[in-house]
C-alpha cells in the first residue's frame, strides 16, 4: 500500500533535511556491523568476566561466536506499578532463550521513575532528565561489547523514550522491545477527575481523595489512561519494535507469557548469526518515525513526545521538528477516544480492536508506509491482527475485524471522531509552543483573556483556594522550562483550572513547562520557548496584558504594541530553591546544557 501523497511528502522533506546526519549515523553504525560479533575482541580476561557467574554450559557457548547472547536491559523496580511486572521476566528470557540455544544475560537496569509519585513535588524537576540518564544507563549496560541481540524492558514515560536513545545509539545491535501491558479497569477516570475536582474545591477531604486514586492505581501494569506510558506502547508497536499485538495485554496473564517468550526468540533470530540481520539503526528509518507520529494524532496521544520523537529521530541522525508534527496533525483524524479524549480507557481501546484494528484503518487510508522493516520480519500490514493464545501456548494471530467492536472508542478512518490529530503548534510573539486540543470542546479553541501571570505553579495554587481567580484569565506560568527547573509537568494546575472553567469562565494556560499525555479540556499552550530563564517573551509578560491562542489559525500572541513590548526588560527570578534537595543538585550540569523544548529538551543532541 502506498502512502497519502501528503504524507509521503512530509517524509521526503524530513529525509532531504536529515541527510547529512543521517549518512553520518548510518555510516558509524555499519562500521560498527562490519566488526562482526564482538565477543570475539575480548580478552580472555574480558571475556572471563563477562560470563562468570553464569553455568558450565553457558560459558561453554559464550567462549566461542556461535552461540548468540541476549542482553536484557530492565527497569525493573517494585514499587511502580508498570514496572513491577518485569521482576520475572529475565527468568523467563533465559528459559526461552536456552530453547532455541541461545543465552540471555540481564546487561543492566535503568532508573525508572513515576511522574504520578512526583507530581508537583521537587522530584518532579528531575523527571525529564531522567529520560538522557536513562539512555546513558543502558548505554553503559551495553558498553560490555558481549551481545549479539538486545531486549528492553520499559513501559513509562521517560523509560521508552530513553531506552530507545539507547537501542538507536547501539544501532549495530537489533532490538526488540518488550512491554508488562497495563493494569486492568479500576476506577473510571471521569470519576476520578470530579473527585479531584471537588477536593481542590474542598468539597471532599483527603480520605477520600486518597481512596478514589488508590481505587484507579490498583494493581500491576500501567496506568489505564491514554498518558505519555501507554502513548509509548502505541509508538513502538506502530514503529515495529514490539512484536505485532504486544502492547496492551494484561500482566500476568497467559497471552503476556507467551508474547514475551515469543520476544525473546525473535531478538535472537535477527542476530548477525543468522539469516534475517536485523540492526535497529538500519530497521528504524524517515517512514518509522512519521508512522509514529501518525499513530500519536490517530490516537490522541501524549504532547510529550513533541520533545521525545524529536529526541529519539535525533539518536538515529534523523531531523524531525514541531513544524513536521504539527503538518501531519493537520492530515490525520483522530481516531480513538481514549481518556482524556473521551471516557474508555486503554483496555476499553483493546477490546474495541486496538492497535491491529487501528493500523488497518491507517493503511487503508494512506496515512502510514506499509514498506517499513520491524522487528517481526515484515511491514506494518502484519499489524493489522488481533493477538490470541494458541492451544499449544505460543501466540496465534487473526486478521483484525473490518469493525470496530465499539465505534464510539475506535473508529475508521471515513467515520473519524474529528478532522485533525488535534496536536498542534503555535507560533507568534510569544515564541512557539504546543496545544492538545483533542480533549478541549471547539468553541474553547481561541481565548483572549488578560494574563495573571505566577512564577511557579504554587502561586496559582495559592490564589485559587484564596478566590483571586474568579474571572476571565489566561494563566502565566513560568520558568518551568528544562534550563529553569528541568521541566516538570504541572497538572496540579488542572483541577483548579478545570473548576474555573466549570463555573463559564474562559481560562487556558501558558506555560514553559510541560503537561503531559493527560493534557485535558482545558487549552494549554506548552512547552513554550524560548523559555523564561533565556529571557524568552514569556519572560516580558505582566499581569493585564491581553494574550490571544488561537488553536485554529496556529497562533500565540501577546496583544501588546509590539514596540513597547520588545523594550520591555526580561523579567528574571531566584531559582536557587531549585538547585539543591532530592537530587536536584546532581543534575545542575544537566540544566546548564539542556537544549530548547523543540529540538528535544535533551542534554544529548
Amino acid at each position: 500500500m502506498s502512502a497519502d501523497r501528503r504524507i509521503e511528502a512530509i517524509t521526503k522533506r524530513i529525509v532531504e533535511r536529515s541527510k547529512p546526519t543521517r549518512e553520518l549515523y548510518l555510516e558509524r553504525t555499519r562500521r560498527a556491523i562490519t566488526k562482526g560479533v564482538h565477543r570475539s575482541t575480548l580478552s580472555c580476561g574480558n571475556l572471563a568476566h563477562g560470563f562468570a557467574v553464569c553455568s558450565p554450559g553457558d560459558k561453554a557457548a559464550l567462549a566461542g561466536d556461535i552461540v548468540p547472547n541476549l542482553g536484557i536491559i530492565t527497569s525493573y523496580n517494585d514499587m511502580l506499578s508498570a514496572h513491577q511486572p518485569f521482576e520475572t521476566y529475565p527468568a523467563q528470557i533465559r528459559k526461552a532463550a536456552a530453547e532455541v540455544g541461545g543465552v540471555a544475560q540481564v546487561a543492566g537496569g535503568v532508573p525508572a521513575m513515576c511522574d504520578g509519585v512526583t507530581q508537583g513535588q521537587p522530584g518532579m524537576e528531575l523527571s525529564l532528565f531522567s529520560r538522557d540518564a536513562i539512555a546513558m544507563s543502558a548505554g553503559i549496560g551495553l558498553s560490555h561489547n558481549m551481545f549479539d541481540s538486545t531486549v528492553y524492558l520499559g513501559v513509562c514515560d521517560k523509560i521508552v523514550p530513553g531506552l530507545m536513545i539507547a537501542a538507536l545509539t547501539f544501532g549495530h545491535l537489533p532490538a526488540v522491545f518488550v512491554p508488562a501491558g497495563p493494569m486492568t479497569t479500576g476506577l473510571p477516570n471521569d470519576e476520578k477527575s470530579r473527585i479531584r475536582q471537588l477536593y481542590a474545591e474542598g468539597k471532599v477531604g483527603r480520605e477520600e481523595l486518597l481512596e478514589a486514586e488508590s481505587k484507579s492505581y490498583h494493581g500491576p501494569g500501567t496506568c489505564t489512561f491514554y498518558g505519555t506510558a501507554n502513548s509509548n506502547q502505541m509508538l513502538m508497536e506502530i514503529m515495529g519494535f514490539h512484536l505485532p499485538g504486544a502492547s496492551f495485554i494484561n500482566p500476568g496473564t497467559p497471552l503476556r507469557d507467551a508474547l514475551t517468550r515469543e520476544a525473546t526468540k525473535r531478538a535472537l533470530a535477527i542476530t548477525a548469526l543468522g539469516n534475517e540481520f536485523t540492526p535497529a539503526g538500519e530497521m528504524i528509518d524517515e517512514r518509522s518515525i512519521v508512522n509514529g507520529v501518525v499513530g500519536l494524532h490517530a490516537t490522541g496521544g501524549s504532547t510529550n513526545h513533541t520533545m521525545h520523537l524529536l529526541a529519539m529521530a535525533r539518536a538515529g541522525g534523523i531531523k524531525l521538528t514541531w513544524e513536521d508534527i504539527s503538518e501531519l496533525s493537520d492530515i490525520v483524524p483522530l481516531l480513538a477516544r481514549v481518556y482524556p479524549n473521551g471516557l474508555a480507557d486503554v483496555n476499553h481501546f483493546h477490546a474495541a480492536g486496538g492497535m491491529g484494528f487501528l493500523i488497518k484503518q491507517l493503511l487503508k487510508a494512506g496515512y502510514v508506509h506499509d514498506d517499513v522493516r520491524t522487528v517481526y520480519g515484515q511491514g506494518l500490514t502484519a499489524y493489522a491482527i488481533d493477538p490470541k493464545l494458541a492451544d499449544d501456548g505460543t501466540v496465534r494471530r487473526e486478521p483484525s475485524s473490518e469493525a470496530s467492536a465499539d465505534p464510539k472508542v475506535l473508529t475508521t478512518f471515513d467515520k473519524p471522531f474529528q478532522s485533525n490529530g488535534g496536536l498542534k503548534m503555535l507560533t507568534g510573539s510569544l515564541g512557539k509552543a504546543v496545544i492538545k486540543i483533542s480533549a478541549v470542546k471547539p468553541e474553547r479553541h481561541v481565548i483572549e483573556a488578560p494574563a495573571i501571570v505566577f512564577n511557579d505553579q504554587q502561586e496559582l495554587q495559592e490564589a485559587f483556594k484564596a478566590g483571586k481567580l474568579e474571572r476571565d484569565f489566561i494563566a502565566v506560568v513560568r520558568f518551568q522550562g528544562p534550563r529553569a527547573n528541568g521541566m516538570p509537568e504541572l497538572h496540579r494546575l488542572t483541577p483548579p483550572l478545570g473548576v474555573l472553567q466549570d463555573r463559564g469562565f474562559k481560562v487556558a494556560l501558558v506555560t514553559d513547562g510541560r503537561m503531559s499525555g493527560a493534557s485535558g479540556k482545558v487549552p494549554a499552550a506548552i512547552h513554550v520557548t524560548p523559555e523564561a530563564v533565556d529571557g524568552g517573551p514569556i519572560a516580558k509578560i505582566k499581569d493585564g496584558d491581553i494574550i490571544r491562542l488561537d488553536a485554529v489559525a496556529g497562533t500565540l500572541e501577546v496583544l501588546v504594541n509590539p514596540g513597547e513590548f520588545a523594550a520591555r526588560p526580561a523579567v528574571t527570578v531566584n531559582l536557587d530553591e531549585n538547585e539543591y534537595g532530592m537530587g536536584r543538585e546532581l543534575f545542575a550540569s544537566f540544566r546548564r546544557i539542556a537544549g530548547p523544548a523543540d529540538q528535544g529538551a535533551s542534554v544529548l543532541f
